[in-house]
């Protein structure tokens, strides 16, 4: 390409900028991506080499921008694709989430749980949540309520024999937390 084409090329891009990147816009769906590329199509004019004479330059400009971007996009897509060894990393990661169907057994079994828990007397619910949920030793629930640990243990084992039969489950014979190590 001789000197004079490449001047030629240089002024049609300056004076035709805006026309240009409108045009390369529609074509390619994004301004930025028609800018990228006019922006480089003008750094390229100078590594350009061939004896072809240029005819039009705004149409030569306008392809070159497209095939400018077009190569912008296929390294991106390259660039952003996982080799095979990340994909199969990627596979091997354990999904620990419980799959939908244990989920709503979970689910159902909770409502099941909440139905019994309701079916207590308020005060046998109370100890039973305390002692399971709270982890309170018996001690202190026993002071919470004005009885002694005797009346809480008989609360937790007739809340556990409830629950047990209302879950069709065989009863827990450990009413509440484990006792304290005293060896910690």
């Amino acid at each position: 390409m001789s000197d004079s084409d490449r001047r030629s090329l240089r002024a049609a891009l300056s004076a035709d900028y805006e026309g240009l990147a409108r045009r390369l816009t529609r074509c390619l769906g994004s301004s930025d991506l028609a800018r990228e590329a006019l922006h480089e199509t003008f750094l390229r004019v100078d590594r350009v080499t061939g004896a072809t004479p240029v005819h039009s330059p705004i149409d030569y400009l306008f392809r070159a921008a497209i095939n400018v971007a077009k190569d912008r996009r296929r390294s991106d897509s390259l660039r952003d694709r996982l080799s095979a060894g990340e994909i199969a990393a990627i596979c091997d990661i354990p999904d620990d989430r419980p799959d939908p169907s244990a989920a709503l057994e979970a689910r159902l079994e909770i409502e099941e749980l909440d139905k019994a828990l309701r079916e207590l007397p308020k005060r046998r619910r109370a100890v039973f949540l305390a002692a399971n949920i709270e982890q309170m030793p018996h001690s202190e629930i026993a002071k919470r309520f004005g009885v002694n640990v005797r009346t809480i243990e008989f609360d937790l084992r007739h809340a556990m024999e409830h629950l047990s039969r209302r879950l069709g489950r065989k009863p827990n014979r450990r009413y509440g937390p484990r006792p304290k190590d005293p060896g910690t």
